[in-house]
């Protein structure tokens, strides 16, 4: 199995580039997923979530995303609290995906981790995809989105790799600028050269 990390910045369109691998048989492991899961009522990390961030979680209903990110904003220190319960819980989720897909026979997987240099991650795939789009393209999309401020997109940027440090640092770059079919053909070009390189 080849496994290939997909990450990019807030707003670059990396979920809907992990949808294109999707199409093209690849198995698609997407990390925010995986913690909206365990975010859920009855969620394995909404116990530890309640204990160590008191009001921000509850087991009829789950992790209060709002009152968490409140608390974050808060006191910065308490993201590497937050990490320590949740980094654990996701890498067994991904454990669970992997097996899966080796039962399946997939030839390629991809692990769609926002935070992939971030958290250390990149070390552990055979190829790194970053997705990237113009910085214009980028923001206007963000800004788009409900509730987010020019403000907040600052704050999230200043958490995350710069783009130019990412793309520095990858295997391949898909460009989302130009669309969604140009950035499907270069999504069939990353997983032809994948394929050739494991012949």
């Amino acid at each position: 199995m080849i496994v290939v990390g997909l990450t990019g910045s807030i707003g670059m369109g990396k979920s809907t580039t992990a949808g294109l691998f999707a199409e093209e048989g690849a198995a698609v492991f997407d990390a925010d997923a995986a913690v909206a899961e365990l975010y859920g009522p009855g969620g394995a990390a909404v116990a530890p979530i309640a204990e160590s961030f008191p009001g921000c979680a509850d087991p009829e209903t789950g992790v209060d995303r709002t009152a968490l990110s409140a608390a974050l904003q808060k006191d910065a220190t308490l993201f590497e609290r937050l990490e320590h319960i949740v980094h654990p819980l996701v890498a067994r989720s991904r454990a669970d995906f992997f097996a899966r897909a080796k039962a399946e026979g997939c030839s390629i997987v991809v692990l769609d981790v926002p935070l992939l240099f971030e958290t250390g991650q990149a070390d552990q795939v055979d190829a790194v995809v970053v997705v990237s789009a113009p910085e214009a393209v980028q923001r206007q999309r963000v800004l788009a989105r409900p509730g987010m401020t020019e403000a907040k997109l600052d704050a999230i940027l200043a958490r995350q790799t710069p783009d130019s440090e990412k793309r520095a640092r990858a295997d391949f770059v898909i460009d989302t600028g130009s669309g969604i079919e140009a950035a499907r053909d270069q999504v069939r070009a990353v997983i032809a050269a994948l394929k050739e390189r494991d012949a």
